[in-house]
């Protein structure tokens, strides 16, 4: 099990490597000078010698080898560099937004695994109108954008019946009923689509486990059903949804962008786009890599956790 883990983090430092001087290069070849986006957005006309010196300061006169080689070198000593824009500390932006987007990663994850095994181990009678129930019902749920979702939803419970906040971000430390309060409906957003593939995956999953050899011979020998179901399908039918839970999770770091702006969740990704729009380089970087390593790290764990579920799943 330890030379899989040593394996797992070797990949996921080669991935990093990858993923960095991919990001790298691709907002090196972006059109449009970050200089003079920085000047132009005070609203002035600035003249050509405040761009270039502007440019100096920034290193963005230095040749590309030389920007990636001062842009690795920040890397490997811990430092993601300064904001473009407002000469922040990267990794202190970072650091406020990641656990806002964390928050609602977790909450989702939570929602999501709960309902999603409750539904699919419910459903697990092919055939039965549990089953035709769930089936339409997650073919629904995987159609329904988080978008639209998270539209509807702010309609509803947000603008018409006011039941909950219709958007904005509140600390747990500052007011923790609020907090929670403000969580609800991204959360339910963003767990529509999540909850039905997993009730798809353990609906399969069980069905599947269901029909083995020892299974049978688990009934044969006595046991109740509920002792079969708990004891050996629902346990062995674990291990994919935990891989789609890690992938889904993974999907999330990142792809909270419209559902963070429709509530105005001050999260990972609205900083993402807010940079992308400024051309603010040094925290677009900063802001895949982390997401990027959160994807990576994810990963290890899974692979961990299965391993010890499934020891068919070892090195």
């Amino acid at each position: 099990m330890l030379s899989t883990i040593v394996k797992r983090l070797a990949v996921g430092v080669v991935l990093l490597w990858v993923v960095s001087t991919v990001v790298f290069l691709a907002l090196q070849l972006v059109p449009g000078d970050p200089a003079r986006t920085i000047l132009t957005g005070t609203g002035a006309t600035p003249s050509e010698a405040a761009i270039e010196q502007l440019r100096e300061q920034l290193g963005l006169n230095l040749p590309m080898w030389e920007q990636y080689a001062r842009f690795m070198g920040q890397l490997l000593t811990g430092s993601l560099g300064e904001s473009l824009r407002n000469g922040q500390d990267v990794t202190a932006l970072i650091g406020q937004r990641l656990p806002r987007t964390l928050e609602l990663v977790i909450a989702t994850t939570l929602v999501s695994v709960v309902l999603g095994v409750a539904l699919g181990a419910s459903a697990a009678r092919r055939g039965g109108w549990l089953d035709r129930a769930l089936t339409l019902g997650t073919s629904f749920g995987v159609a329904v954008p988080a978008y639209v979702a998270a539209v509807v939803l702010v309609y509803v419970f947000g603008v018409q019946l006011q039941w909950l906040p219709s958007g904005g971000y509140v600390a747990f430390a500052t007011d923790p009923i609020e907090n929670l309060r403000s969580l609800i409906l991204p959360t339910i957003a963003l767990s529509i689509g999540f909850t039905a593939i997993v009730a798809r995956m353990t609906r399969t999953s069980v069905l599947s486990v269901g029909e083995q050899d020892w299974v049978r011979t688990g009934r044969a020998v006595g046991l109740t059903q509920r002792q079969v179901f708990s004891r050996h399908v629902l346990r062995n039918s674990l291990t994919p949804v935990l891989s789609v839970t890690g992938l889904q999770m993974g999907a999330l770091l990142g792809g909270t962008v419209i559902v963070e702006r429709v509530f105005s969740w001050p999260g990972l990704s609205a900083l993402l786009v807010d940079s992308v729009s400024n051309r603010d380089y040094p925290v677009v970087q900063g802001v895949v890599l982390v997401i990027a390593a959160l994807f990576v790290l994810l990963n290890i764990v899974v692979d961990i956790v299965y391993g010890f579920l499934d020891p068919r799943g070892r090195d």
